[in-house]
């Protein structure tokens, strides 16, 4: 039963032993299935010329199977591999009637030993390792596929094994949880997000294990862990449905390529593939067929931020408002009763009156409405037909086709969607420069007027959509993803982190399209020092917020007397960073203007730019805005030119906290002149 440390090393020892010899078994395989397929082939290769169609379909399928067999021992070798290093993280013993006492170890993977027969390692997302997570010593049970197993827990310990070397085991007597988190918190930061089984919390076990919600919305503080929450629980899902989900059947809408580099590891490190993932504007360039240019929200932001359009602020407002998409949709129930203006149609001797043409009309009701035209045009020419009992001409089948559509008011979208705002007295709140390029507020009201006008069946074979940075989407996106994602889905994000205040989303606003979500809030933050939590607290309140009891240096907020001055000062902090032992530190800036300039004038080897087209994420000195470092987290962050001129506005207000909540251990800002209005004197 390894009851103490010492046994506890021996057994370790065991385990490694055994890993070892399934690795060269699997190894043993890979190289069979390596050769058989060679064979395989050079057989049909040779045999090709005798081989009827049947044949070679035969073949064909049976190598894709070896194929097949072999990806998954490879995989499978992958695995055990990374148990080698870090066989497992938790015990417990666990007392049932039914099963008796043993003790369950849980790690990254599962290890069943085929020698004897039993799992000597179960996987953090089995049934009975959510008791690991749940209970502490005592009365417990889990839910399996067959019923709820009731029991008591005797034992519980958690490991620390690095490079297959047991670093400390802490045994349970409150939560020991909470001790390794503290040190796991207290490491220096990585250049991709990291797994968190050995540290899942009871309330996020619960998100992550959800099986039954349609949709998640998980609404989270700063730093509460909300992305990686949501990709564990992919990796549930993934695990737990494995015979019907696979990782190509599911889609995350990320905020920017460097966040989806960030969070690239994670599913990888939990043995499951990486998941296809697009940008929201991808995504509209694919659902308006690339047939219209249109502003970014990378660029509407620095818009925001540059300049002071107050009408330019009042359009996003309308736009983001659920007053705007109950106004299409009054606009569409408009449309749809009067812009279909029905004339009798003569073709030959006969006489369609308008009754029938309207009454086919209204029919295809369910059917988007600039869809309906060829299906109306086809019951005529059947009429016409009928009545006049001879097959039409070309010219006549032609004419139908071409009379059925100039009966309805307009052809395409974008006119219809200009027509709106004249419909509601408005025109000046739509905005098109002569290249016809769109405002960012208006991609996705088109695109749901495209929707519902004419149909789109993209994206169909998505079983699982996740969405990133919910505060940053509007009601009329939502209703487009509700429209054309029929999946269940996962939505993640904080509204105090919105980087566009005019067009924030909190979860109460996306429960109002999916009103069947169940809705998570997570108020317990992990990323940064008490101090800091407390510092970015004053720039944004949230008396929810309940920072981990982790302490570390105050913020500090340093004046000088010029910019050359605050420059020089920012270079030695850099200097002091690379002595520190930290990897990464982060300098946040407002514009990306802002970020150029400062990355220009302080000319230090090894300082990297990230800009809207960047598409990875490396540890080191970064100089990024507040928009690109939403999601990432540093080690160290100086926020420069926090003075008044940088930061007044509402929308400044949102990127200084964004800026200052991505410090894990220490935060600095600088300014000259006078310090901004947001920040504590």
């Amino acid at each position: 039963m390894n009851i103490t440390e010492q046994e506890e090393r021996e057994y370790l020892e065991e385990v490694k032993e055994k890993l070892t010899l399934a690795i060269r078994r699997v190894d043993d395989a890979v190289k069979q299935f390596s050769d058989e397929l060679r064979q395989k082939k050079s057989y049909i290769h040779e045999h090709q010329s005798g081989m009827d169609e049947a044949d070679m379909v035969a073949a064909g399928q049976s190598i894709d199977r070896m194929a097949f067999t072999g990806e998954a021992a490879v995989a499978r070798k992958r695995n055990l591999f990374k148990l080698l290093q870090s066989p497992y993280f938790g015990r417990l013993d666990f007392v049932s009637p039914t099963q008796g006492k043993s003790p369950v170890y849980i790690g990254v993977h599962s290890f069943f030993d085929e020698r004897q027969r039993q799992n000597l390692i179960y996987d953090w997302r089995a049934p009975i390792s959510s008791l690991f997570y749940d209970f502490e010593l005592g009365e417990a049970a889990y839910t399996t596929p067959s019923g709820t197993i009731q029991g008591r827990i005797e034992l519980k310990r958690q490991y620390k094994i690095r490079d297959g070397r047991l670093e400390f085991m802490l045994e349970n007597d409150v939560n020991i949880h909470d001790d390794v988190l503290q040190q796991e918190l207290a490491r220096s930061s990585d250049d991709k997000m990291k797994n968190i089984v050995a540290t899942i919390q009871r309330d996020q076990n619960a998100v992550i294990r959800n099986e039954t919600a349609p949709v998640m919305v998980i609404q989270g503080v700063a730093g509460s862990g909300k992305t990686s929450i949501a990709l564990h629980r992919i990796a549930f899902l993934l695990y737990r449905y494995r015979e019907t989900i696979a990782a190509k059947d599911i889609l995350i809408l990320s905020p920017n390529k460097v966040f989806a580099d960030y969070i690239s590891n994670v599913l990888p490190e939990l043995g499951e593939e990486n998941i296809p993932e697009l940008g929201m504007e991808e995504l509209a360039a694919d659902l308006l067929d690339n047939r219209y240019t249109f502003q970014t929200f990378f660029e509407q932001v620095s818009a925001l931020l540059e300049t002071n359009d107050l009408a330019f602020v009042e359009r996003i407002r309308f736009k983001s408002s659920f007053d705007f998409l109950s106004q299409l949709n009054q606009y569409l129930l408009h449309v749809e009763n009067h812009y279909f203006t029905v004339t009798e149609l003569r073709v030959g001797k006969t006489l369609v009156p308008g009754s029938f043409i309207e009454s086919r009309f209204k029919a295809y009701h369910r059917i988007p409405l600039l869809k309906r035209f060829a299906l109306v045009a086809q019951d005529v020419r059947d009429h016409v037909r009928s009545a006049a009992d001879r097959k039409l001409t070309g010219a006549e089948k032609g004419k139908i086709g071409e009379a059925i559509p100039r009966m309805f008011k307009f052809h395409q979208v974008l006119d219809l969607y200009r027509d709106f705002y004249r419909w509601i007295g408005r025109p000046e709140l739509l905005k098109l420069d002569h290249h016809l390029r769109l405002e960012y507020a208006d991609v996705f009201a088109l695109i749901y007027l495209r929707l519902r006008l004419e149909g789109l069946t993209a994206y169909e074979q998505v079983k699982h959509l996740l969405v990133d940075e919910m505060q940053d989407y509007t009601p009329v996106h939502y209703a487009v993803l509700s429209r054309l994602f029929r999946c269940r889905k996962t939505i993640l994000g904080d509204v105090s982190q919105a980087v566009n205040p005019y067009s924030a989303s909190s979860a109460e606003t996306i429960e109002r399209v999916f009103p069947q979500a169940d809705v998570v809030k997570l108020y317990r933050s992990y990323r940064s020092t008490v101090e800091i939590t407390a510092f970015a607290q004053r720039i944004i309140p949230n008396p929810d917020i309940i920072p981990l009891e982790r302490h570390g240096r105050e913020p500090q907020v340093v004046r000088f007397t010029s910019k050359e001055e605050e420059l020089i000062g920012i270079k030695q902090l850099l200097a002091t960073f690379t002595l520190s032992g930290y990897r990464s530190l982060g300098i946040i800036c407002k514009t990306q203007r802002q970020a150029e300039n400062t990355h220009q004038a302080l000319q230090t080897a090894g300082v990297q730019l990230l800009t809207a087209e960047s598409t990875s994420f490396k540890e080191g000195i970064i100089i990024t805005t507040a928009h690109l470092a939403k999601g990432l987290e540093f080690d160290e962050v100086i926020v420069p030119f926090a003075s008044v001129r940088t930061y007044q506005t509402e929308v400044d207000k949102s990127m200084l906290y964004v800026a200052c909540t991505r410090a894990m251990h220490q935060l600095t800002l600088t300014y000259f002149g006078t310090i901004s209005p947001f920040l504590p004197a």
